[in-house]
């Protein structure tokens, strides 16, 4: 397939998750960095959204819960280029039962080349980077040509 390019907008749409052993360690880094967040789109699943917004006060698009299906609504709002960015502190020590979700949810991040972060140091390297605050061009799958050329 193809590929084509995207525009990141300065103001980001960035999804916030973690798995319940991360949830403190997530909610503690959105509060450190509360103020630079603040300008941009927020998603996030179900608890985490409820939890980041009660606590830091940040504007928040809860979806379900992970679990309920909450990776999977991240996973198509990627697909459908509504998320720029993926922020995921997930636990690498412990199984969830939705881990096939999560599998899911990293590899069509992957396939749509989103920045993701998977801790607080890569989360951290993100939001200090150039880019962060800046329009990106990044390379995608060129989907609508791939498929008005099968359907030719």
């Amino acid at each position: 397939m193809r590929n084509t390019q995207r525009t990141l907008a300065i103001h980001k749409h960035i999804a916030l998750v973690a798995h319940d052993s991360c949830k403190q360690s997530l909610l503690e880094w959105t509060q450190k960095h509360a103020e630079y967040l603040k300008p941009h789109k927020l998603y996030a699943t179900g608890t985490t959204g409820n939890l980041l917004s009660k606590e830091t006060g940040l504007e928040i698009k809860s979806l379900l819960s992970g679990p309920m299906g909450g990776d999977q609504q991240l996973g198509a709002l990627i697909a459908d280029k509504k998320i720029d960015m993926l922020i995921f502190f997930w636990d690498p020590m412990n199984a969830a039962p939705h881990d096939p979700d999560v599998k899911a949810l990293m590899r069509i991040a992957t396939v749509w080349n989103i920045p993701v972060a998977i801790n607080q140091t890569s989360a951290n390297f993100l939001l200090a980077s150039t880019l962060f605050g800046q329009e990106v061009d990044i390379e995608i799958p060129d989907y609508e040509t791939y498929l008005r050329e099968r359907l030719s």
